[in-house]
């Protein structure tokens, strides 16, 4: 996406930036963008627009027809602004490691146990992943758990890089939940994690699996006929 900064890099933890348009005095849009919109079950970013001596606090950001609106808390900005923006950067990182650590957890899930993710919510603090399981074995479970944390402890960088549609849906499993790549998307953005998984993501990322740090297991559930659930943290 034209402007998106945090999909070449994730560690911009600021930039300057033009407002192109303003709607509703707090729905603002840039030219280009250091913060994450919400979508794909990561959250969006915050932060900070700052007009000359006065801050706009970024509460939510979303993409709408192509565009990245941010929200921010008051009236004040307008189009043609050239502004300052600052990310959150501690709350950004958490969640880059929350999103690289999900990806190892889901690829040991589906080598192990040949389960995929049905659906998935990053935070700060805690995911959740949902997935289908027909034989709910704790203790197997917890190896995978194990599995996984021996290859966050490994110093492994993260690639990130560009593909054709049509190249990119070549290799295996490039697309992990079904329908979720809108068919406008000639490009796809590529995630590959060497050794441990590779798929078509959008996501912000750590840049090496050593920055992650151990999951943990908070809660395991049965929620009703092979559907299970799963609560994690990071130490």
């Amino acid at each position: 996406m034209s402007g998106a900064l945090y999909l070449g890099d994730s560690y911009i933890k600021e930039c300057e930036a033009k407002v192109t348009s303003v709607k509703d005095g707090k729905f603002i849009v840039l030219d280009r963008t250091i913060f994450y919109p919400k979508g794909g079950g990561q959250p969006c970013d915050t932060g900070k627009i700052v007009n000359g001596e006065e801050d706009y606090q970024v509460t939510f950001v979303g993409k709408f027809e192509g565009e990245i609106s941010h929200e921010v808390d008051k009236s004040g900005l307008k189009e043609g602004n050239r502004v300052r923006c600052l990310l959150d950067w501690d709350r950004r990182f958490k969640l880059m490691r929350m999103h690289t650590a999900a990806h190892v957890l889901s690829a040991v899930m589906h080598k192990e146990l040949g389960v995929l993710i049905t659906g998935n919510q990053l935070k700060e603090d805690k995911t959740r992943f949902d997935f289908s399981m027909q034989d709910f074995d704790r203790d197997r479970f917890q190896k995978v758990v194990e599995k996984a944390n021996g290859l966050l402890s490994q110093d492994n960088r993260i690639k990130i890089y560009d593909l054709k549609r049509e190249k990119a849906m070549e290799i295996p499993g490039i697309v992990k939940l079904a329908n979720s790549l809108p068919p406008s998307l000639k490009v796809l953005r590529i995630v590959e994690i060497p050794g441990v998984d590779i798929q078509a993501d959008g996501g912000t990322h750590v840049r090496n699996l050593k920055e992650v740090g151990k999951i943990e297991i908070l809660k395991l559930e049965n929620k009703g006929k092979n559907n299970r659930r799963i609560y994690f943290s990071l130490m």
